[in-house]
């Protein structure tokens, strides 16, 4: 991730056009993005995995049966479907944005960072889980950002840090947190802000700086003028910003709108094909944001979201807030009626192929990671993009028609593997090794 001279939107404007006439989706939608990015640019890499039978099925283990291939230069635009093929699905790389800031990750961030930068923060707080992604990212783009982090991890220190924690202990400040305190999670990131920000410091929520960012567009005054004005009469030394877990909150959703947007041109996916995007569900906030750009600009696109991490009513709970939270912060009353009508039950939330508790590893799936490694040099991990490839592999030998595209983002997340051999020793001893080197 790095700085660009994009300029930060006017939100006014955007207020003014809408009060006066109606916006089409797509008008709406480049008002929106026009502004500054972290990310130097949208683009991902897509790939086109084809699926084979293999002898011998296990039963339970829903990929043994099937072998992989990964065409990375396959025919988009026009040529997206053709007829009679064995079975495929496309993938959507987005584990490559960045070494260590990459997936669904990168882009929750990618309108939040320069936000935050506009306000002069100096601090970020956010909490996570021992091995979390978001906690190592927001880590590592802070850094590279001069701000400084604070990780409130859950649990104790592992005995050796590996993966996420140890990129998380590099580039950031953690401090471990007991579970009975984490479950207030709220009142736990308030707490540590403020100690943060001392008697001088002010203490924002990523709601709030959004919020700032419309008070100072629609006053007049220069971009986050007032801000800079508080600090200079309450002499403030620290302008700390909580971040909420996974990062779920409305602004997160930009950066996949923009992806969307990127999506949509002719020569990848178009706006004319059909295409139903499969994604792996943390706090489901990513799907959510696909869904609901692809409503805005009216693609023939649906998002089935593999739950990990909750029950369907928490994840449509989730999702009805999550579009409350951007219509109220981005949309004017008189937008499109596409997101007028919108309020909820955009995504279809499904269960994952084999259920468990959040967290934990089945028998066969790290061989199952192994041999998707192997024979497509894509790297899954068994907590979360292992189900979206499940998922996929699945629609695509239902889609029989190929009547419909079947797309997985890769969620990133792979560096948790190295967490999960930390934790679940047993299951990758039992991993199976194609040569042996002689011992004389």
């Amino acid at each position: 991730m790095s700085r660009n001279s994009i300029h930060s939107p006017n939100f006014h404007t955007i207020y003014q056009c809408v009060s006066k006439s109606q916006l089409s989706g797509e008008e709406f939608v480049s008002k929106l993005l026009d502004r500054r990015w972290a990310l130097v640019s949208p683009a991902a890499e897509i790939h086109q995995i084809m699926l084979s039978d293999m002898k011998g099925k296990v039963r339970g283990e829903p990929l043994r049966n099937l072998s992989f291939f990964n065409n990375i230069r396959p025919s988009l635009g026009n040529n997206l479907i053709g007829p009679n093929q064995d079975p495929f699905f496309y993938i959507l790389r987005d584990d490559l944005l960045h070494p260590l800031v990459n997936g669904n990750k990168a882009r929750k961030l990618d309108a939040l960072l320069p936000l935050m930068e506009d306000h002069s923060v100096t601090d970020v707080v956010t909490c996570g889980g021992c091995q979390s992604a978001h906690a190592a990212s927001v880590a590592v783009s802070c850094a590279e950002r001069g701000l400084r982090s604070h990780l409130l991890l859950r649990g104790e220190q592992p005995e050796i840090l590996t993966g996420y924690n140890l990129v998380s202990t590099m580039y950031g400040n953690v401090i471990y947190v007991p579970r009975s305190v984490y479950s207030h999670r709220e009142k736990m990131l308030k707490s540590h802000a403020e100690m943060i920000a001392g008697d001088n410091g002010n203490v924002l929520w990523c709601n709030d700086v959004l919020e700032a960012s419309f008070t100072s567009q629609k006053s007049g005054t220069s971009n986050f003028a007032y801000m800079d004005a508080y600090t200079v009469s309450s002499n403030c030394q620290r302008k700390v910003v909580i971040v909420n877990e996974g990062a779920g909150e409305a602004i997160a959703l930009l950066g996949v709108f923009r992806l969307v947007q990127y999506l949509a041109q002719d020569h990848l996916l178009g706006k004319q094909h059909t295409f139903k995007f499969v994604v792996d569900a943390g706090t489901g906030t990513t799907a959510v944001g696909l869904a609901l750009a692809a409503k805005c600009l009216g693609l023939l696109w649906d998002v089935t979201a593999v739950m990990l991490a909750d029950n369907v009513e928490g994840y449509r709970q989730h999702e009805k807030r999550l579009i409350s939270d951007f219509k109220r912060q981005f949309c004017s009353p008189y937008i499109n009626h596409k997101l007028n009508e919108v309020n909820s039950d955009l995504v279809c939330w499904v269960e994952r192929q084999r259920p468990r508790k959040f967290g934990n590893v089945l028998e066969g799936e790290i061989e199952a990671c192994q041999q998707i490694s192997q024979q497509t040099g894509i790297l899954v991990d068994p907590i979360y993009t292992l189900a979206a490839w499940e998922t996929a592999s699945l629609l695509s030998q239902t889609n029989s028609e190929n009547d419909t595209n079947i797309l997985m983002l890769h969620t990133g997340g792979t560096l948790g593997m190295f967490g999960l051999a930390q934790r679940c020793k047993s299951y990758f001893h039992k991993l199976k090794h194609t040569y042996s080197v002689p011992v004389k």
